[in-house]
């Protein structure tokens, strides 16, 4: 697998798998690499101001107690876990600080579900396009299918996919730049959806200042 440094600042670099002239990062910014960031800004996010993220049960819930450091409210949380209860500003926040910023959705789907590794492992193919982001079938990815994870997994945890790449589909959904008014589209499903939200074609919008357990992020590195 071919590793991109992006020329970050803050003394911090965010590797990312090179597609073309730019790179992604190979998973979800984890809660690790979000504490690096507030270790150096000091930010306390909109969830941990307002009395916790939400959750959907029956409707829009808001959970105490539950923001990045602890998506569901577990003392120590696993730090491999994804950053999450996070909204669209603080996601774009902690891209830029890396160096990079929010993907478009072009740049997703491109990176996510076409091949363009040189000599990708089996069964990957260069220059073919899969319909889902693990490959022809969505087997391996956390959703709300039976597998390992009840909720969210931790990064590298699941079945590694087009490029390389980890959790383009299922796990958390994923912040991107593209806007519909107050409104930015969230990208490639969750746990808590079937395999049928993992799609390219998945159309899925929320406010940007919404946060929940259900939605992290990954930052891209143009140069």
């Amino acid at each position: 697998m071919i590793l991109f440094c992006a020329s970050s600042v803050q003394g911090n670099y965010s590797k990312g798998v090179l597609i073309g002239d730019w790179a992604i990062d190979q998973t979800e910014v984890t809660i690790q690499q979000f504490a690096e960031f507030v270790a150096v800004t000091g930010l306390t996010t909109r969830a941990e101001k307002e009395g916790g993220g939400f959750e959907f049960v029956g409707g829009w819930q808001r959970r105490s107690g539950w923001a990045w450091r602890s998506p569901e409210g577990q003392a120590n949380a696993d730090t491999r876990l994804p950053a999450v209860h996070l909204t669209h500003a603080e996601a774009e926040d902690y891209c830029r600080w890396r160096g990079g910023r929010l993907p478009t959705h072009i740049e997703w789907s491109s990176a996510g579900f076409t091949e363009q590794r040189e000599f990708p492992p089996a069964p990957f193919i260069k220059g073919k396009t899969y319909p889902y982001p693990t490959g022809d079938s969505p087997s391996g990815a956390n959703t709300n299918a039976r597998d390992p994870w009840p909720t969210s997994a931790p990064a590298g945890q699941t079945q590694v996919g087009v490029n390389g790449l980890y959790d383009i589909g299922g796990n958390v959904w994923e912040w991107s730049v593209d806007q519909r008014g107050e409104e930015r589209r969230t990208l490639g499903g969750s746990w808590w959806y079937g395999a049928s939200r993992m799609t390219s074609e998945d159309q899925a919008w929320k406010p940007a200042d919404f946060y929940a357990v259900y939605i992290g992020f990954r930052c891209v590195y143009v140069s």
